[in-house]
């Protein structure tokens, strides 16, 4: 699974978690959703996302880190040259 994606699925996660505690659990628990939705939106416009990091530590690797993992290519050679 790439990085994108599992930073789509965490999102996913979280909000679905948010509305089962925020009706099974106390109403408060809808400020995770409203979290979730800012942070989505902020990291639209300045790409950073904690979660992108957390995950990318965790060992997810993006699109272009997996392609030169699977042509065995160094990290220092550009792959559209």
């Amino acid at each position: 699974m790439t990085l994108e994606r599992a930073t789509m699925a965490f999102a996913g996660f979280m909000v679905f978690l948010s509305v089962v505690l925020t009706y099974l659990v106390h109403p408060y628990f809808v400020a995770l959703t409203v979290y979730v939705a800012l942070n989505l939106f902020q990291s639209a416009f300045t790409g950073y996302c904690p979660a992108v990091t957390m995950l990318h530590k965790m060992g997810f690797r993006n699109e272009v880190e997996r392609a030169r993992m699977q042509a065995n290519l160094p990290s220092n050679i550009g792959l559209t040259q």
